[in-house]
């Protein structure tokens, strides 16, 4: 019964990260995620030959890839630029000129 409810429990943690990688940074952090995490198990295992070393390997491996990987993501359009800014209040100068105020 515990080994369900573990298995449960992972593949809802496993879905909730990756439901929010619908933006570049977001896939960055998934995949630098999935590649740090096997690269750390790996190095983990063999390293200390025990499981516990994997477990701990793969956690740390995997939070620094994702760490990583969003913050080398970078926009998937070349020419991306941000929105144009827009005027949120105007006012009028002393010689009767509409001049913004506030940004949004």
């Amino acid at each position: 019964m515990m080994l369900k409810v573990t298995g449960l429990a992972l593949g809802v943690a496993a879905a909730l990260s990756l439901a929010g990688c619908n933006t570049p940074e977001g896939q960055g952090a998934a995949g630098g995620a999935i590649i740090g995490g096997a690269t750390g198990a790996l190095l983990g295992g063999a390293l200390t030959n025990r499981p516990a070393g994997a477990l701990l390997g793969g956690v740390a491996g995997a939070a620094t890839g994702a760490m990583i990987g969003s913050a080398a993501a970078r926009p998937q359009d070349p020419g991306y630029a941000p929105p144009p800014r827009r005027c949120a209040e105007f006012y009028y100068d002393y010689y009767g000129r509409r001049v913004c105020r506030a940004w949004y």
